[in-house]
């Protein structure tokens, strides 16, 4: 089943809404995580997106964003330096704590691969951490904007550079941040798992680089160079395979997969994100999500509950008008069925008493293609009545409620 991609705003501790985008698996999600882009970059550029979607492929749910004042994000990027993006990040592990779920795996390329380097020890969800391309010290950036814009901005306090093909305005607080912000140091007092992925051939950020994170972080950690890539990864099979050898690592330092436990054939299970309605739905390998729309305090990421019980109803509905027609020969073409859902009040209600009650009211629709003649097109619809989930709710029902004892 096909993953999806959808909106996830947030806002930073200056009030200002960040714009993210969340991969969901399209089966069981094994563990959330967020991945943080290159300076100037955004959440789009071809290492965020296709990591992010190799990674969604592979059950991990992924939260990319744009830091302050670029991409879609509000926010002026000339105020912003290595310490905003700091609390961008960690606005973002409260978001997805809040709504969705904390994350356990933080990845991050090149200056962002150095902030989720940076902040993984402060999160205490995160089970490890990755680095695509990062630097050694986000002073390495000064090497990027070249001795002349450091000068400049140095005297004049602020110079407008280009990179990329676009135009931003460095400050000088944002060079005396990265100054004196040491990542060595951090790294020091850190024993988060660590992955560190680096090219022989990025021309940007050397692999030097690399040794050195690797020189000051802690075990567990592991380096991988990615021969031939540049420092963008624009090459889909660079990220391809960042994303396999990731995903494949990281599930060292997750909780054990219960995947085989509750999602058995006949079972469904659903678990809540988070304090929202927003609920994740799995039966056997599929996944789907339910929710409400915002004007009853939802978020509106899914279908409703009725909308999911509605569903049902057609889908069975559908299939055994189909079993049927193939089994008696009939030259049914396309099937579509229209379902909804009221509650009217009852005319007829013995034993009520004086209390007026409402009843459900299901209107089924149901629209038959094909060469059939009236007698058969009759018959489909007395057969539609007969499709197994009609049954179930036309006959008696027992519901049963216990208490699962199983931790969580």
């Amino acid at each position: 089943m096909a993953g999806q991609t959808s909106t996830f705003s947030f806002t930073n501790s200056q009030s200002q809404t960040l714009s993210g985008k969340l991969e969901m698996p399209g089966s069981t999600v094994r563990a959330a995580a967020i991945f943080t882009h290159c300076f100037s970059c955004n959440k789009n550029v071809h290492a965020a997106t296709r990591i992010s979607r190799g990674l969604r492929e592979r059950g991990i749910a992924v939260l990319r964003f744009d830091f302050t004042g670029l991409g879609q994000s509000e926010g002026d990027f000339a105020n912003s330096n290595f310490s905003s993006n700091l609390d961008d990040l960690r606005a973002a592990v409260a978001a997805m704590r809040e709504r969705f779920q904390a994350p356990s795996l933080l990845v991050g390329h090149s200056l962002g691969g150095a902030a989720a380097l940076y902040l993984a020890s402060e999160i205490p969800e995160v089970k490890a951490v990755a680095s695509v391309f990062a630097p050694s010290e986000p002073a390495e950036i000064k090497k990027l904007l070249g001795d002349q814009v450091v000068s400049d901005v140095e005297a004049t306090g602020e110079v407008e550079v280009n990179l990329g093909g676009q135009s931003f305005r460095i400050q000088r607080q944002f060079l005396e941040d990265i100054s004196t912000t040491s990542l060595a140091e951090r790294l020091a007092s850190s024993n988060t798992p660590t992955l560190l992925f680096q090219s022989p051939d990025d021309a940007v950020v050397s692999i030097d680089n690399a040794n050195r994170i690797y020189e000051a972080a802690n075990y567990p950690k592991s380096l991988v160079t990615v021969d031939g890539a540049d420092h963008l990864v624009t090459r889909p099979e660079d990220s391809e395979y960042i994303a396999e050898v990731l995903s494949s690592w990281v599930q060292r330092y997750l909780p054990a997969n219960n995947d085989s436990q509750g999602h058995a054939e006949g079972t469904v299970q659903v678990a809540a994100r988070g304090t929202t309605l927003t609920q994740d739905i799995f039966a056997g390998s599929h996944q789907i999500t339910a929710d409400e729309p915002t004007s009853v305090g939802g978020h509106d990421k899914g279908m409703t509950p009725y909308d999911l019980l509605l569903a049902a109803l057609g889908a069975c509905t559908s299939m055994t008008l189909r079993i049927y027609a193939k089994h008696k020969g009939i030259a049914l073409q396309d099937i579509e069925v229209t379902l909804r859902h009221s509650r009217v009040h009852s005319e007829d209600c013995e034993g009520c008493e004086d209390a007026p009650r409402k009843i459900d009211r299901i209107t089924r629709e149901i629209r038959i293609e094909g060469d059939l003649t009236a007698a058969q097109r009759k018959r489909m619809l007395e057969i539609a009545d007969r499709c197994p989930v009609h049954r179930t709710m036309m006959g008696e029902k027992q519901i049963e409620t216990i208490e699962s004892t199983e931790a969580v």
